[in-house]
This record gives C-alpha cells, structure tokens and sequence, in this order.
C-alpha cells in the first residue's frame, strides 16, 4: 500500500470527535433486512443481523479518490466486532430504516473519517456472506457501493479507524487477485467494493 500521506494532530482528531454526536451502542441499532434482490422485508438489531448465520440485511460501503486517482483506505479499529484490524474502504455501515442511502453513508464519513460535504453516487450493489474467523461474526449483506471525490485527508475517530492511507491508482488493477491470497489481512467485501467503483469511474469517463 502506498502511504502518501500521514496521520493529523491528535488536536484536530479530537475537535472532530467533539463535533460529532457518537451512538452508545451501534449493535442495538435497528438494520433493515432483505431479501436476495435487495427488497426490505423488515427490521432487526445490529447484533441479530451478525449473530448465527447471519440475517441478510442492507449496508453501504463508501470509496472516495482523490484529483490524483489514489483511493481512500482505511483500517478498521481493533474494537470493532467484525473484522477488526482489516485493511477496508473508505467507511462502512447500515442505513437506518427509513434513512436515504446517500444520506446515511454521509453521515458514516463525517463520523469515522471526519469528511464533510462530498457528494456521493451509487455504482452499483453485490450481495455476499462472510465469517469473521476471529470474533465469529457473520456479514451477510446486501452492499451499496457509493463513491465521491475529496481532495482532502480525512481525520479519522481513533475508536473507529486505526489507520488509513491513499492507495495509488499504479496499485489498482493488481489488487482485487491479491486480496484473495491476504485474506485476514482486507476485509471481505474490498475486492468486490473496488471493483465496482473502478468500473464505474471508467464507465463515467473518470477512470
């Protein structure tokens, strides 16, 4: 991964997490479920949605680029009970039910990666089914992908992200094939995430 660019000051890390309205508990948050084409069928907790085989249910994950073409990654914090540590997109999460999408995903990068005002579009969704070998939590979601543009460095919240880069457009084309060998290194749904935002960019004109 090409790191271009380094962490903020723990002083601007902490003005953003105090601007920004944290839930207690995300796992009793409410997710919608679905079925396999993505219709609502109904309602149920974060943690229900993850425990057992998991419950299908909707989810969005965010890629941002830069002018440059390099991509946003981050890491997922250590505390979080799927996948933590993995190398992700730019943020990930669960419209509320009722929520807008677009919505919903922009409050998720103003709450982990402390990013405002970007407009975003969907390029498309998959569906997938994974378990996390370390904690035994299942992701079994229905993804909308969302990708934008930011010329700027995020300023992430340290209890959601523990790290994050820009990732050089030189690296894109290879990835996807390798992440499938690093598996407890990307978190499950990078690969098919990065495939559909480039195919999008390249579609627009903007590859």
């Amino acid at each position: 991964m090409d790191r271009t660019s380094g962490l903020p000051p723990a002083s601007r890390i902490d003005a953003v997490i105090g601007s920004v309205t944290q839930p207690t508990n995300r796992e009793h948050a409410l997710v919608v479920t679905v079925d396999e084409g993505g219709a609502s069928l109904g309602t149920c907790t974060v943690a229900e949605a993850h425990a057992g085989s998991g419950v299908r249910h909707r989810a969005f994950s965010v890629l941002l680029r830069d002018p440059r073409g390099r991509v946003l990654l981050q890491r997922r914090a250590s505390v979080k009970t799927r996948f933590p540590g993995a190398w992700a997109n730019t943020c990930c999460g669960h419209p509320a039910p009722e929520e807008d999408l677009a919505v919903s995903a922009a409050r998720r990068l103003t709450e982990e990666m402390g990013l405002r005002g970007i407009r975003l579009v969907e390029a498309g969704s998959f569906a997938y089914q994974a378990t996390d070998p370390a904690t035994g939590r299942v992701e079994h979601e229905f993804d909308h992908v969302l990708v934008g543009r930011t010329d700027t460095d995020p300023i992430p919240d340290p209890a959601e992200v523990a790290d994050w880069c820009w990732l050089a457009p030189s690296s894109l084309p290879d990835l996807p094939p390798r992440l499938a060998g690093a598996s407890a290194r990307y978190a499950p749904w990078l690969a098919p995430v990065l495939r559909l935002a480039c195919a999008h960019w390249e579609a627009s004109g903007r590859g």
